[in-house]
């Protein structure tokens, strides 16, 4: 395991240097997005206002404030992934993302695109919604503003993380690895619970 901070954009023989386990700590710029702007994008045909080459996706519909022209952060949190699996490929592949940062992780398809394109998903603490919040310094633009708060959004971000390598371009799976092991210890935490009874 190792520990990078690193500044966006990325690029693949970054990506590619990374590996389940290793810490990682953001500077510069995400893009915030979820389920209806990729339906937007995606299933109804409309192209994404602005580019992703290189940069993170964050899994997130955050709760912001309008204050004149500006948009003003409430509460920025992140949002289960799995959902939004169908939409990893072709954001990789067609728009360039390095990076998915979500929960719950994404499924086999998604795994093999980050191989094939060279991308990870970054997994992040579920609950630190007003750590995440603090870490994002300012929300610079929103694309689509008339999906909020399912829009595009670009975040200017200072160490934001620590997230961890849960998928990597080399097809290691944190989460495959820890349900190995669970499914390894059943068998004999069966036997105990039977025994005890």
């Amino acid at each position: 395991m190792a520990s990078y901070t690193l500044n966006t954009p990325f690029d693949e023989k970054l990506m590619r240097s990374l590996h389940v386990r290793d810490l990682v700590t953001i500077n510069g710029h995400i893009f915030g997005m979820r389920d209806k702007t990729m339906i937007h994008c995606f299933d109804k045909g409309n192209e994404l206002p602005v580019s992703l080459d290189g940069f993170p996706i964050l899994h997130t519909a955050p709760s912001l404030k309008k204050a004149g022209d500006r948009w003003e952060k409430i509460i920025i949190g992140t949002t289960t992934s799995t959902r939004m699996d169908r939409f990893s490929p072709p954001l990789m592949e067609k728009y360039g993302a390095r990076a998915i940062i979500g929960k719950s992780g994404l499924y086999q398809g998604s795994l093999e695109a980050m191989q094939r394109f060279g991308a990870c998903y970054l997994a992040i603490v579920g609950g630190a919604a007003a750590i995440e919040t603090t870490q994002i310094e300012e929300v610079e633009e929103v694309y689509w503003p008339q999906l909020h708060p399912e829009a595009i959004y670009k975040f200017r971000v200072k160490d934001f993380g620590p997230l961890i390598v849960a998928m990597d371009s080399h097809g290691n799976n944190l989460y495959a690895d820890v349900r190995a092991k669970v499914q390894e210890k059943l068998p004999e935490i069966y036997r105990k619970c039977k025994i005890s009874e």
